[in-house]
């Protein structure tokens, strides 16, 4: 039953719903990459803007080969920008820019969940990688319950990693479009055009944790009822 179950829909439901967000983003984004900004700021130049106005003097920003592989990194302090963000002066380049700039608007400002998220990415990781050998390891010994449970427990660490980087990612897409709608970066009939685009990136981050939600559901229904064997 490990290896093939009717639970296993559970699994493919999560991957058709992760296969949708990220087909949502990716059209949303194309749609309003073709409207180029009346500004002509490109991303780059609008995520320096926003960190210059925000006070933010120790973040560099750089750009980095792919397509939305934007991220911030915290400890290092840069803000890093994909090819088809930091030369572009799409509008949805610029929301995205100006999205990771919320990111280090929430660093500089001690923001709760996102301490709360970086203090649990190594025990995620760990979690993450250990989870499933555990588990597989456990039913190779005669259904070890201890193991079992263990990798059950592990899993569940990149659940609530997903869950509590929900309100980080919502969060930082609302600074994004406070700080464009005021910041005079984008014209007013701009910026609704920045939160389809954001509100679109916001629901990978869902469908990701439903997606792993599904999965935990899985081996708890698979594995809930050992103890009682």
């Amino acid at each position: 039953m490990f290896f093939w179950d009717p639970t296993y829909i559970l699994v493919i439901i999560g991957l058709l719903i992760s296969m949708a967000a990220s087909a949502y983003v990716n059209r949303t984004f194309r749609r309003y990459d073709t409207v180029r900004s009346r500004s002509g700021v490109t991303g780059t130049d609008a995520a320096r803007y926003i960190l210059q106005q925000s006070g933010i003097n120790d973040v560099a920003v750089q750009e980095i080969s792919g397509d939305l592989t934007d991220n911030y990194n915290g400890q290092t302090k840069i803000l890093s920008l994909s090819n088809s963000t930091a030369q572009s002066t799409s509008v949805a380049a610029i929301g995205v820019a100006a999205h990771e700039c919320g990111h280090a608007v929430q660093d500089q400002r001690n923001y709760i969940p996102m301490r709360i998220r970086t203090a649990i990415v190594p025990a995620a990781n760990i979690g993450s990688t250990l989870s499933f050998p555990l588990i597989l390891l456990g039913v190779i010994l005669g259904m070890n319950h201890t193991l079992i449970n263990i990798g059950i427990a592990a899993f569940s660490l990149a659940l609530l990693f997903q869950v509590v980087t929900l309100p980080v990612e919502f969060n930082a897409s609302r600074r994004a479009i406070r700080i464009l709608a005021s910041g005079g970066i984008l014209a007013a009939d701009e910026v609704p055009m920045v939160r389809h685009v954001l509100t679109a990136a916001a629901l990978t981050y869902v469908a990701a944790a439903l997606s792993t939600f599904l999965q935990l559901l899985r081996l708890i229904i698979l594995f809930g009822n050992n103890d009682r064997d």
